[in-house]
């Protein structure tokens, strides 16, 4: 379902207002976009979105960051002063047609240039308003910058992961941000839907911490039902610190190997442990966690991963091998999902840029959905947009 195909997308003819920046707000803007939206970025002039500046990797083309490439695909861009009477005026008049508005800045911005919900939705009645802060817009939180660490970090996600031995440990992906796109894009959808119905808009607000706690529903129910249920990471090589042995990561002689929830004897047979195979009891599972770690570890890094593979899945034992980034998008399966797709940005005066990137993990009709549209360069829609929304008005 490619470019062809925008048309008959689920969001096809829905216009979103995108005045967010960084990842979480324009991700939720493009998760949208992929489904068929028309998303116009509204950005400053002379710097746009911070986020064509703030480089992943220090990679750059055509003068944007590769995220921005990314985050911002198939997305049209229009420059506004929103300090500058002029030009909130004209935006204004974008919002009284526009079907969406995505924003992200900090609690009290947009109230201060008079593009909160309160009065927007008073020339938009039908406008669906999607709203993301750092942590929500009340709390002794309220006023923390809403960045991805921080958020993991305070949410205390980085305890559940490494050994008892390590420190905490965040995840090396921008989760926050990239789990508040999903709900924020989530509840535009549905407040949509609910338009479709009512023919009234609504405000829809979610933030990185909120993401953070719905991540972490099974600890944080069972502590609330059980005060005495804490985070006790396990092991070396334990992957979870609420699943005994031989739940974890060991290294073998080339690489690592993944093992889930299997019975240990079952794995001392298969693997000619005896020792493993002896601990029939679940309880010791837990009770002699570190002693199975350790078994497991020192005898899985004397074979390559392939020969243990060999051994264990056809028994279907739950294990896996932990690839690297060139062995991921070399192998036939990630291939098979067909996950990428080509881009590209053109400029006046200057060579089309063409980028592969990842497409929206989401299928429709049993169709992948693609679009070779690149991010805009800034302002390069004003104009148009200008003669299309807001001449003879």
């Amino acid at each position: 379902m490619g470019e062809n195909a925008m048309n008959e997308r689920p969001l096809a003819g829905y216009l979103v207002l995108d005045f967010s920046q960084f990842l979480a707000g324009p991700v939720a803007a493009l998760r949208l976009a992929d489904l068929g939206a028309r998303v116009i970025k509204i950005e400053r002039p002379g710097a746009g979105d911070l986020g064509r500046s703030l480089a992943f990797a220090g990679l750059q083309a055509d003068g944007d960051t590769l995220s921005f490439h990314a985050m911002n695909r198939g997305k049209e861009s229009f420059v506004a002063d929103l300090k500058d009477d002029a030009g909130l005026a004209e935006v204004r008049r974008l919002v009284e047609q526009a079907d969406v508005l995505i924003q992200n800045f900090r609690p009290g911005v947009m109230e201060r240039i008079g593009l909160d919900y309160e009065r927007v939705r008073e020339i938009n009645p039908r406008l669906v308003y999607g709203s993301l802060s750092g942590y929500g817009t009340t709390g002794p939180w309220r006023d923390l910058p809403g960045q991805d660490l921080l958020a993991q970090s305070v949410s205390g996600l980085p305890w559940l992961s490494g050994s008892g031995a390590d420190g905490p440990v965040p995840v090396g992906l921008a989760l926050a941000d990239s789990i508040a796109s999903c709900h924020l894009a989530h509840g535009i959808t549905a407040l949509l839907l609910r338009r479709e119905r009512t023919g009234v808009g609504g405000l829809v607000e979610t933030s990185l911490m909120e993401g953070m706690f719905d991540l972490q529903f099974e600890l944080l129910t069972a502590h609330l039902h059980d005060p005495e249920v804490v985070v006790q990471r396990g092991a070396q090589y334990s992957a979870h610190a609420f699943l005994p042995a031989p739940y974890g990561i060991y290294p073998t002689k080339d690489g690592y190997l993944a093992l889930a929830m299997n019975p240990v004897p079952r794995l001392g047979e298969l693997l000619e442990l005896p020792e493993l195979a002896d601990l029939t009891d679940p309880a010791t599972w837990w009770s002699q966690q570190r002693r199975i770690t350790e078994l497991l570890a020192d005898h899985l890094r004397t074979k390559e991963t392939t020969h243990w593979l060999d051994i264990l899945v056809p028994a279907d034992v739950w294990c896996a091998p932990v690839h690297t980034l060139p062995e991921i998008v070399q192998h036939k399966g990630f291939q098979a999902l067909r996950m990428t797709q080509q881009i590209t940005r053109s400029r006046d005066g200057a060579p089309p840029v063409t980028l592969q990137t990842t497409r929206t993990p989401l299928r429709i009709d049993g169709e992948v959905l693609t679009n070779p549209a690149g991010a805009p360069v800034l302002g390069a829609d004003t104009d148009r947009i200008r003669a299309e929304f807001l001449e003879d008005r």
